[in-house]
């Protein structure tokens, strides 16, 4: 069983800053594939970044340049430096862990809410 908990979300002027954090607990491999999907009403969920067992990363077009992931020193915790931010990244963001091709887990979800 696996249990994600993200924090650090919170309210935020554009062009601030916000450090995402997700902590895993009850994993089986100390490098699994994390990341972070984001999601607003009405909305299908976005991938913004993902990070590989191998180290590669991904990023949504929107937030290249912008948003930063990265695995923490335990392995078992992955941050979402968010920089720039714009009103558009508004939304719930939620870290997943992927066991395997058909076993992902997911946290409970953290609000970041810029305002203009």
């Amino acid at each position: 069983q696996v249990q994600l908990v993200e924090s650090g979300g919170g309210l935020v002027q554009a062009g601030g800053s916000l450090r995402l954090s997700c902590a895993a607990s009850g994993v089986i491999s100390s490098m699994n594939t994390m990341g972070w999907y984001r999601q607003t009403p009405g909305k299908e969920r976005e991938l913004v970044a993902g990070l590989t067992s191998g180290g590669s990363t991904n990023y949504a077009d929107s937030v290249k340049g912008r948003f930063t992931i990265s695995r923490g020193s335990t392995k078992n915790t992955v941050y979402l430096q968010m920089n720039s931010l714009k009103p558009e990244d508004t939304a719930v963001y939620y870290c997943y862990l992927d066991r395997s091709y058909y076993s992902r887990s997911w946290g409970q979800g953290t609000q970041v809410t810029v305002s203009s």
